[in-house]
């Protein structure tokens, strides 16, 4: 579980492919307080770590992570935002995040402000009952909330500090990101589903 704040930017140093799954080796600033084992938020993808050195980690995505997120298209140099997972008896800044990935977005905008940065994102219109206005999405892992929701796109506004310290600084017009929608949502969408069958 985790909340969508960010707590360092990775840099992926090697790629290795193996059978339909494919190994990274990232290198982060809390790299070296990790453990074997831990489960770790990268671009909003749970991943558990399975090797520590210095200041790197090693960890493995499956086929069925690399179909649903972005990670397929990573390449070494790649920027990867990191987040440990939540502890218990911490302040919840974000918002419930559980590090599974469901689907990709398009960046169709990006605004300078002069100040801050408005992105337009365009995602599978299957998903429009899970995005509402004013409600809380992970892309890349980081906690937003939208804004100028239509049937298949919405906005964020990035402020200064999440532009700095994560990897949306990176995103263009074009560029593919994670998409975790509200967990309560998914929840209430089932339920209505269930309700009306």
């Amino acid at each position: 579980m985790f909340t969508g704040i960010i707590e360092s930017i990775g840099k992926v140093q090697s790629i290795e492919k193996n059978a339909s799954n494919k190994t990274f080796w990232i290198n982060s600033s809390i790299s070296n307080e990790l453990k074997v084992d831990q489960s770790v938020s990268h671009n909003g993808v749970c991943l558990t770590v399975e090797a520590v050195k210095e200041n790197g980690h090693q960890v493995t995505a499956i086929e069925e992570t690399l179909a649903k997120s972005n990670l397929s298209n990573w390449r070494e140099g790649e920027e990867v935002n990191i987040e440990r997972c939540m502890v218990m008896n911490g302040r919840l800044d974000g918002h419930i995040v559980q590090g599974h990935v469901d689907a990709t977005a398009g960046c169709i905008e990006k605004h300078d402000l002069h100040g801050s940065w408005q992105l337009r994102f365009q995602f599978p219109p299957q998903f429009s009952k899970l995005v509402i206005e004013k409600g809380s999405i992970a892309l890349n892992g980081i906690s937003l909330t939208v804004f100028d929701v239509d049937i298949n796109k919405f906005s964020v506004a990035i402020i200064p500090y999440t532009f700095q310290h994560t990897n949306m600084k990176r995103v263009s017009v074009g560029t593919t990101v994670n998409i975790e929608f509200d967990i309560i949502g998914k929840y209430v969408a089932k339920m209505m589903s269930n309700a009306t069958t």
